[in-house]
């Protein structure tokens, strides 16, 4: 079956739209990254309540998405009924994801 075709059964609800339905109940890991740091085991031993760690990105700059350990978004923090939330601002595109696999 042509490729483009079958995108467009998929989309349309057509016939082999059913066979991929399993797909949906599959449990994956999302991950959002405020940014990162090395520091030594005496230094983590040295923290307490009040502590700050300093984290390798700028106030301002977009949180990394993972999933299963996969950039796949990039957003910004938002507050929603007191919890965090993420609003993404960019979905990284399919030949990305794919430049960063091989």
């Amino acid at each position: 079956m042509n490729e483009n075709l079958a995108n467009e059964e998929y989309r349309d609800g057509g016939q082999d739209t059913h066979k991929l339905k399993f797909l949906l109940d599959i449990p994956l890991q999302l991950t959002v990254e405020l940014g990162r740091t090395s520091i030594l085991m005496k230094d983590v031993l040295q923290l307490n309540q009040g502590s700050v760690v300093e984290l390798s990105k700028l106030a301002g700059e977009p949180l990394d998405m993972f999933v299963n350990s996969k950039l796949v978004a990039r957003g910004e923090a938002v507050v929603v009924n007191d919890k965090f939330g993420v609003r993404l601002v960019d979905i990284v595109s399919p030949n990305e994801r794919m430049e960063k696999v091989l």
